[in-house]
């Protein structure tokens, strides 16, 4: 099955690479008896780029898998409906 990402799968892989690199990075950090706030930047930055993956996966759901099921109608377009309502709480809570 054909998600809504497929198409950018590179692109994403490549961002969460870059992501994984900057955890290591602060393990590092912290290793070496990093300065606090230096860390918690870092942290801050790591947060912000999976926040920023988080949304583009969203969107590609909603314009993919969301209007899919809309189309498509019957109770699998009301679950995709809750289930997007879903993720943007959790993203919204984090």
């Amino acid at each position: 099955m054909e998600r809504g990402y497929t198409a950018k799968k590179d692109a994403v892989q490549k961002r969460l690479r870059r992501i994984e690199g900057q955890i290591r990075g602060l393990e590092r950090m912290v290793g070496e008896d990093a300065y606090c706030i230096d860390v918690m930047t870092q942290i801050s930055a790591a947060t912000r780029a999976l926040q920023a993956v988080a949304v583009e996966l969203l969107g590609d759901h909603l314009e993919h898998c969301v209007r899919n099921a809309i189309a498509s109608g019957g109770p699998d377009a009301d679950e995709k409906v809750r289930e997007a309502a879903a993720a943007v709480e959790r993203l919204v809570r984090s």
